[in-house]
């Protein structure tokens, strides 16, 4: 029986000795718990643009100086597609609202239209031909109206200038003057001016990546007059300045263009998992 008493006592001994021994054992720290990113701060930047796309022109009228007593009217008078291109820079101010200069070419649209003149004992018909193109400055706003699955609308309005050039322009007109049918053929040299140019713009914006977005954008453009320079006829009779003037150029572009952003934020990157050793 004393036996059997000495075995639990060792017993009870060792086992309050092995708690003891053990509450004197440190704790391990607990493993670090995951917190979610914070939502993207508001941020802005440079960025860099260049954009393809065709122009769809026209022109008001075509001004002339007429002797006393004539009249015209102006029929068919427009300009065939072209492409165009252009590159700008940029600065995004926040994630509503930013701004770019470009430098635009607009290649060369045929130009076609004629005038019916009417005066005393005189009517005549000139039949223009030639082409045009352009070289556009323009400081562009955009105000981005909000994201969806990535997509951006965007409204936007410009203004700058507009070297407009006529090239190869020509009359070739026919006449009856006193009952005496006649025709000629009018050379006129190349010329350029600068005009005031102002744009609209509407569009869809799709963000690839951070850095990276793909534009589809319409434009409304008014790109001011466009006049050829001095004139000769065909057998050298005549020549001079030029009184003609294209007025009211306008264009419906479509376009599609690129924005890279110079300082793009950061991706989000998980830390690491906690790995411990059993």
């Amino acid at each position: 029986m004393r036996s059997v008493k000495s075995l639990l006592a060792a017993g009870a001994a060792t086992l309050i000795s092995s708690m003891a021994f053990a509450a004197d054992m440190p704790i391990a720290a607990p493993p670090p718990m995951y917190a979610p990113p914070a939502p993207p701060a508001d941020f802005g930047g440079w960025y860099l643009r260049g954009d393809i796309g065709m122009t769809n022109q026209s022109a008001k009228r075509i001004d002339a100086v007429l002797p006393a007593g004539f009249s015209k009217t102006t029929q068919g008078l427009g300009f065939d597609s072209s492409p165009l291109f252009d590159l700008g820079v940029g600065y995004r101010f926040n994630n509503w609202f930013r701004a770019d200069v470009i430098t635009q070419y607009r290649g060369r649209a045929n130009l076609h239209g004629s005038d019916n003149v009417v005066g005393p004992a005189f009517v005549g018909n000139d039949n223009y031909s030639g082409s045009k193109s352009e070289w556009v400055v323009m400081a562009n706003a955009y105000v981005d109206l909000g994201t969806w699955w990535c997509i951006t609308p965007f409204v936007g309005a410009g203004l700058g200038g507009s070297y407009n050039k006529l090239s190869g322009f020509r009359d070739d007109g026919i006449q009856i003057a006193g009952g005496v049918p006649s025709s000629s053929a009018t050379y006129f040299a190349d010329n350029g001016k600068w005009n005031f140019a102002w744009a609209a713009h509407a569009g869809l914006a799709y963000k690839v990546n951070p850095g990276f977005t793909v534009e589809l954008a319409y434009s409304y453009m008014d790109l001011g007059d466009a006049a050829p320079g001095n004139f000769r006829a065909f057998d050298n009779s005549i020549s001079g300045p030029s009184t003609i003037k294209i007025k009211d150029i306008t264009s419906h572009d479509v376009k599609l263009g690129v924005r890279w952003d110079l300082n793009s934020p950061p991706a989000y990157m998980p830390p690491p998992p906690l790995v411990t050793k059993g």
